[in-house]
């Protein structure tokens, strides 16, 4: 029998622990991890597995915002040659006369977003991994909340091992067991739709333009690759997905054609099809003592406009911004006041953009004549009014208002040394503020996590 002294003498102590090392959680553990806390990563496949759901064969959909917040982290240098940038974007409604275009040179930046494929993120999370400490393969078996701490058993490639944390963040993704065996209430919904991943070569490419057609079964996403490829993110009613992965190459072309047009010319040498089926999940409170859920896990939302890892690295740029505030100051990254800040500074956003993309997910698909014709008359609004043009494009971009320092492209201060608390963005444009730290910024360009896709589209 093991006696209390010694179980206690076997536990492992760290400051944060995350479940799940995929791109979310990955991030948050470079952040924190090159700051100087003690951080271990919980993660069930290993980085290279072929079934690793993080690192798998599809591209991400990066906005300019998180651009900066992966050179605040320090990864960005690792990902920007394999990113082909976004400069504009051309949005349309088949077969009907609504459309918009939105250009990087109207916000005054190198580029609206980029795309990158998922392996490349990965890559660049594990190289810069350092002093973190990555328990893989290896799955959470128990879990006990305290008032000031988090008590863990892990089974690491079969060994148990006992870990005590300040705070335990869930990166799990969609399907996170952490949310669900506390019981986290959510508001979910199915869509029965599924998005199929591809990749087309056509025969007129246009350089840094990504394509959003709108059909009657979900949008069409089309985002440019480097060497003149393009990422196909198609949604599929459930019921026509079956069909679609059976066509030979040859057919699978055609309906894509017939689908999307010429825009781009002749589609040529499609790759692998894979779908994933979509859905909506927004955590009513990721919130609880000494835990809080992130990215996929606290929120998975339908691929349209892009932004699934976008916003689960706004939730990394604001966690690591009041964890190293709370330690900077002497106090405790798993404590009330600590958690409260982070509710606080996410909350709003996570829901407005859960409202936002199921509405669009929603709007597009319904065929009623006057709904049709209002959402056509509005794009072409758009594409006639900066003022509400430039709202717009800023909210998919990722910046606005009050940001933190990953948010504005800057590192954490090593804890032990003197550092500032965020401030608003003074440039109004999500650009860095001028910082001897920051370096000079690189000119022009180059939805992850486990659970459902959604990160994918533009």
């Amino acid at each position: 029998m093991v006696s209390l002294r010694e179980f206690h003498s076997t536990m492992d102590r760290y400051d944060l622990v995350i479940v799940g090392g995929g791109l979310v959680g990955g991030s948050l553990a470079c952040a924190l991890g090159g700051a100087g806390l003690r951080v271990c990563v919980v993660e069930a496949v290993a980085p290279t597995a072929e079934h690793q759901p993080s690192y798998d064969e599809r591209v991400i959909a990066l906005s300019w915002g998180s651009r900066l917040i992966l050179e605040g982290v320090g990864l960005w240098s690792g990902i920007a040659a394999g990113a082909e940038p976004i400069r504009r974007i051309h949005i349309s409604d088949r077969g009907h006369f609504g459309f918009s275009r939105l250009d990087c040179r109207d916000e005054a930046v190198d580029a609206l977003g980029y795309v990158a494929p998922a392996r490349l993120l990965g890559s660049a999370i594990q190289a810069k991994l350092g002093a973190v400490e990555l328990l893989c393969p290896a799955h959470l078996v128990e879990l006990g909340l305290q008032p000031g701490w988090v008590d863990l058993e892990v089974s690491c490639s079969g060994a148990p091992r006992r870990i005590r944390s300040r705070l335990l963040v869930a990166a799990d993704g969609g399907d996170s067991s952490i949310r669900k065996r506390l019981g986290f209430s959510v508001r979910e919904r199915s869509y029965d739709h599924d998005a199929l991943i591809t990749t087309v070569t056509p025969d007129r490419p246009q350089s840094g333009v990504a394509f959003e057609r709108f059909t009657d079964s979900g949008p069409l996403a089309l985002l440019p690759l480097t060497e003149g490829r393009y990422s196909v993110v198609w949604t599929a009613r459930e019921s026509e997905t079956p069909g679609l992965l059976a066509l030979d190459d040859s057919a699978f072309l055609e309906r894509l054609q017939a689908r999307f047009g010429y825009r781009l010319g002749r589609f040529s040498h499609p790759g692998r099809r894979v779908a994933y089926p979509l859905k909506l999940l927004l955590t009513r409170d990721p919130v609880r003592p000494r835990l809080v859920l992130i990215g996929n896990a606290a929120h998975t939302l339908h691929p349209v406009a892009g932004q699934g890892y976008n916003l689960g690295l706004r939730d990394v740029a604001a966690l690591a911004q009041v964890v190293s505030d709370s330690i900077r100051e002497g106090g405790d990254p798993g404590e009330d006041r600590t958690l409260e800040a982070y509710r606080r500074l996410r909350g709003a956003d996570q829901a407005r953009v859960a409202t936002l993309t199921d509405g669009l997910a929603r709007l597009f698909v319904n065929d009623w004549l006057p709904l049709r014709l209002g959402r056509d008359l509005g794009m072409v609004g758009l594409d006639l009014i900066p003022g509400v043009r430039h709202l717009l494009t800023r909210r998919f971009m990722g910046i606005g208002g009050r940001s933190p320092l990953l948010g504005r492209g800057l590192p954490l201060a090593p804890f032990g040394r003197p550092g500032a608390r965020a401030t608003a963005d003074p440039t109004g444009r999500g650009h860095p503020s001028p910082n001897p730290r920051a370096g000079p910024r690189p000119a022009g360009g180059g939805d992850a996590e486990r659970g459902p896709r959604s990160e994918s589209a533009t």
